[in-house]
């Protein structure tokens, strides 16, 4: 099979003839179909997640269908059409999965970090990172929804806002867009916060009742002059510009913070007890969060703007994604 992996940290993408591997006992192995180029896959790709071991093939939005079963699979079957996201398994015995949060299982597997991901034609998952994909959303869809599409969907449904509550999504990104639109359709009255005047078309187009340019506008300023957001979506991986919107919160506000950055964000304690505002951040989720969020796109609608490219050009698609001129999501095809 072909694959691309990176050699060691910081390495240049490498395109390869690997063996097809075989399932071991609770794996299932997966003909891969799609797999989005992620900004998290900069974790593999310049070795910032602590004990990857190289080579390393990346990729976490994986989409196609299982082709071998492992010892001891007996639920899912061959030919059935799964996904693997950033939940790629839990250990099943520690404190928080005996709890049932396995996102936060101390043991966590990720694809493309923990073990070769997506970048493949073909890769092994365990039968625990496994979700079932619709059959009305397409590979390429379904792909970005996986990591993108549930880390948007379970902050925003999770968050303190009801319907008709005040909601700033910050980019109008590979995360911003997805949260627009999730946003809109859960009833909230959604303000987008991004640059250009250029943009204000798109975000009304994706749901967003106001477009704030903050190009030309003070976008905190613009807040507090509609009561301040119930909450605000932090796409965007800057912390500064994360710090800067604090003051646009209402009383019991949350600025809830899935843009990764290595920066501090920096606020005073009187920011946050002046109104009884809070800062949450919020990862990816297991598998079941992962089928709420595909179901529900598939009833409403959401889909992800995508630019797709075949496997051998996994580092220009990774290029323009890291640069933020790709439009909005780059999604690799087999």
């Amino acid at each position: 099979m072909k694959a691309v992996q990176v050699p060691k940290a910081g390495g240049d993408f490498e395109i390869v003839e690997r063996a097809i591997p075989k399932p071991g006992a609770g794996q299932v192995r997966v003909k891969v179909q799609a797999c989005g180029v992620c900004h998290s896959d900069s974790f593999t790709k310049e070795g910032l997640w602590p004990g990857i071991q190289y080579p390393r093939v990346p990729g976490h939005e994986v989409v196609g269908v299982i082709d071998e079963l492992g010892a001891g699979v007996s639920v899912w079957k061959r030919g059935q059409r799964v996904g693997v996201g950033w939940h790629g398994g839990h250990d099943n015995t520690c404190r928080q999965c005996r709890r049932g949060d396995f996102k936060n299982c101390e043991n966590l597997q990720v694809p493309g970090i923990s073990y070769d991901g997506g970048y493949a034609q073909y890769m092994l998952a365990p039968v625990d990172a496994l979700v079932a994909v619709p059959d009305t959303l397409a590979d390429t869809e379904a792909a970005p929804l996986l990591c993108a599409g549930i880390t948007t969907f379970d902050a925003l449904r999770r968050s303190t806002a009801i319907p008709g509550d005040l909601v700033a999504v910050q980019g109008v990104g590979g995360l911003g867009h997805l949260a627009i639109q999730f946003a809109n359709k859960f009833g909230y009255k959604v303000v987008a916060i991004g640059r250009g005047a250029d943009t204000a078309a798109l975000a009304q187009k994706l749901g967003a009742s106001v477009y704030v340019d903050t190009e030309s506008t003070n976008a905190v300023e613009a807040l507090r002059k509609m009561g301040g957001a119930q909450v605000i979506l932090a796409t965007t991986p800057s912390s500064k510009a994360m710090s800067e919107l604090v003051n646009g919160l209402g009383p019991n506000g949350e600025l809830i913070v899935i843009g990764v950055s290595l920066d501090p964000i920096e606020v005073t304690p009187v920011q946050l007890i002046v109104g009884s505002k809070r800062i949450q951040g919020y990862a990816s989720g297991a598998p079941a969060a992962t089928d709420d969020t595909l179901r529900f796109a598939e009833l409403t609608g959401v889909r992800p703007m995508i630019e797709t490219y075949p496997l051998e050009r996994a580092g220009e698609a990774y290029a323009r994604m890291m640069s933020g001129t790709v439009r909005f999501r780059a999604v690799l095809t087999m």
